[in-house]
């Protein structure tokens, strides 16, 4: 199968791209980077192009503005990248029977929750960034009907910045730090989601569905993991969010559950403590 990436050289774009590969698909690598072929989501004549001369059979839109605190500021960058972007993409490949998996986020969610919310559990996002996502995700379903829309969470990974290797390259400076304790959600690996996507695309599973890390944890939680799966000596003390005072709202609770993927068949993503332990040692080996 044909298939274009979008983002592929943001953090999942790079765990994915080989895992297609490794599956035996033709992967066109493109991104706004200036180093991979050019593929810019605000500019519909420039999809219109770019499709016309590829021909994917599928595209995965790996890009988004991620920018969560900024985002209260830029409103207009994040909706114009966040909203308007998966629109001109599903218009533009549900004229052409192409295929759309886009990636989404848990920030859809206003965190009052206290189980884990489903794919048919009402969407109420606090602030910009939750709020363009979920515009995305609005205009996909208004245009294309053979799309897909996968919400993950957390994630992190070998090629970006993440939580887990900011929490790795401070604890080699700091004994002790502050990580927030009143945040609930599912740390997600990149390559385990990648795995789950390189499935859907295959399977061509249409709709909407929830894909990151089983189980669920607090950051503060999290931080203890990392350091000590990782053998470090480091001092983690519990912090409210209202004590970090970011300028974007978080969801004080986005656990997800996977009901949809539960019907599709495949095997679970993977346990959020198992899937840590394979990335600090696949990190480990690199």
């Amino acid at each position: 199968m044909k298939i274009l990436v979008a983002g592929a050289a943001g953090m999942l774009g790079q765990d994915l791209v080989p895992v297609l590969q490794a599956a035996g698909h033709e992967v066109i690598s493109t991104d706004v980077n200036g180093i991979l072929p050019r593929f810019d989501l605000t500019d519909r004549d420039h999809i219109t192009a770019v499709l016309e001369a590829e021909r994917p059979e599928t595209l995965i839109n790996c890009a988004a503005y991620t920018q969560v605190d900024r985002a209260e500021d830029e409103v207009d960058l994040a909706y114009r990248i966040n909203a308007q972007g998966p629109w001109n993409v599903a218009l533009a490949c549900a004229e052409r029977g192409i295929h759309l998996l886009h990636v989404s986020t848990d920030y859809v969610f206003d965190g009052l929750a206290t189980t884990p919310y489903d794919e048919f559990a009402r969407t109420n996002p606090q602030g910009v960034y939750g709020r363009s996502k979920e515009a995305g995700e609005q205009a996909i379903r208004e245009v294309h009907r053979q799309a897909t829309i996968v919400r993950t969470s957390w994630l992190y990974g070998q090629h970006g910045p993440n939580f887990v290797e900011t929490m790795l390259k401070l604890g080699q400076t700091r004994p002790e730090l502050k990580v927030v304790s009143d945040q609930r959600g599912g740390p997600t690996w990149a390559l385990d989601l990648a795995h789950r996507l390189a499935f859907m695309v295959e399977a061509r599973a249409y709709g909407t569905y929830h894909l990151s890390g089983q189980g669920d944890c607090t950051w503060f939680d999290f931080a203890k993991a990392i350091f000590t799966k990782a053998g470090m000596d480091v001092n983690v003390l519990p912090q409210t969010t209202a004590e970090l005072g970011r300028p974007a709202p978080r969801p004080a609770y986005s656990v997800m559950r996977s009901r949809r993927w539960e019907w599709v068949g495949d095997r679970p993503m993977l346990p959020w403590e198992d899937a840590l332990n394979a990335y600090l040692a696949a990190r480990q080996r690199a």
